[in-house]
């Protein structure tokens, strides 16, 4: 009997081989128990390095690295597009992000013929419009799915140009070098979007001055209504739309009073800028890395050893913290199965993207070959959602 519950309970957290395709070969990277990586690839614009380690039952961060047509159309944008999606609640956002968002992308830069803040913000919008179509579809039979979201981080390099937008408490971190001194810098670059920010609750206090309650310091947490930290996500409906903060959505999700606007937001913070021969690589993460380093002390592990493997050092850096702070080894830290993991560290994702300044110069009309990666080397099929997923605590 305990051999029969242990299998299913197996078959509820771990993903079936139908499921999911895991290719051994290092086209699509490498698996060490809980750590899936890629230690070196190319895209158009120079190296890049990835690494994901699972934490949760399910993996709720999903990644992608995009590199050559950013379009549609033959005549281009030319690129590359990272992603990182960091779920809550389950899984189903961040799928669901990694397997529409590009596609959008490309779709509003073929009607722009170009790549622009406005593509972006497009892609976004659509992706937010397509899973909320998707959560009403559920709702009879699985209402839990309104109270799923996901940080959405993505960049673009391109002519270039850099594009970065986000929504939620991902990160992306330029290291820079300064020529006097030869030291690289850390220069984050985009806008988080967490209830312990100060300036943050403020903005969510001004859009919604009659509630006094809009933030509440929980278990000293700040958190949006008490329930969640981020303040900007992909899903989320429960707190988007009122018709669906209501049974048989579970209790600990349901306010008391209905609202009359959106609490969360889906409107990215976007940031553009060109390349300077001086930027060095950028590092994409969820906010699982930057739990346990500095936006330097990235930059620094980085600068100061060999590309290759560069992700996964980060994320080894991150849990050899995280196993200090509990005051236990790194070893037996990796000898904790998924889901108890989740109460030493997050999922952390974590691509390293080295920027080759002679490629970028080349690479708006050079097409060059096509790369698509996404963390852990899984291709899902379409909309496919985790079965039984167990209710989650909310926050990132």
């Amino acid at each position: 009997m305990l051999s029969g519950l242990m299998n299913f309970l197996r078959a509820c957290f771990w993903p079936s081989s139908e499921r999911y395709v895991h290719t051994g070969s290092d086209a699509s990277g490498r698996q060490d128990g809980l750590l899936w990586y890629k230690d070196s690839g190319q895209h158009l614009n120079g190296e890049f390095s990835m690494a994901v380690v699972q934490a949760n039952n399910l993996l709720e961060d999903q990644s992608q690295i995009e590199s050559g047509p950013l379009s549609t159309l033959e005549s281009g944008p030319y690129g590359t597009f990272v992603g990182v999606y960091d779920g809550h609640g389950g899984p189903e956002t961040s799928r669901y992000i990694n397997d529409h968002l590009f596609y959008h992308l490309k779709r509003f830069a073929a009607e722009n013929q170009s790549m622009s803040a406005d593509v972006i913000r497009k892609a976004y919008q659509a992706t937010e419009e397509g899973f909320h179509t998707l959560v009403t579809k559920q709702w009879p039979m699985k209402p839990q799915i309104a109270a799923v979201g996901s940080c959405c981080l993505v960049g673009v390099i391109s002519g270039g140009t850099l594009y970065v937008a986000n929504l939620g408490d991902s990160r992306v971190v330029l290291g820079r070098l300064v020529k006097a001194t030869g030291e690289v810098l850390a220069v984050q670059l985009s806008a988080e979007h967490n209830a312990s920010i100060e300036s943050v609750r403020q903005e969510l206090q001004s859009l919604h001055p009659d509630d006094s309650h809009i933030v509440v310091l929980k278990h000293n947490v700040w958190r949006v209504k008490g329930l969640i930290q981020v303040t900007r996500s992909i899903g989320d409906v429960y707190l988007k739309k009122t018709e669906f903060n209501r049974e048989p959505l579970f209790a600990k999700f349901r306010l008391r009073e209905p609202f009359k606007k959106p609490i969360l937001s889906a409107e990215p913070s976007i940031s553009v800028q060109a390349l300077q021969p001086h930027d060095q690589f950028l590092i994409f993460a969820s906010d699982g890395l930057w739990e346990h380093l500095s936006n330097q002390e990235a930059v620094d592990i980085v600068q100061n050893n060999p590309r290759n493997g560069s992700a996964r050092r980060l994320v080894k850096a991150a849990l050899q913290e995280a196993a200090k702070k509990r005051e236990m080894r790194y070893s037996d830290l990796k000898k904790i199965d998924r889901g108890v993991r989740r109460h030493f560290h997050d999922d952390i994702t974590v691509v390293v993207v080295f920027l080759d300044s002679n490629l970028i110069s080349k690479a708006g009309s050079s097409k060059g070959p096509p790369l698509s990666l996404r963390g852990g080397g899984i291709t899902l099929p379409a909309n496919s959602l985790a079965p039984c997923t167990p209710p989650a605590e909310l926050g990132t």
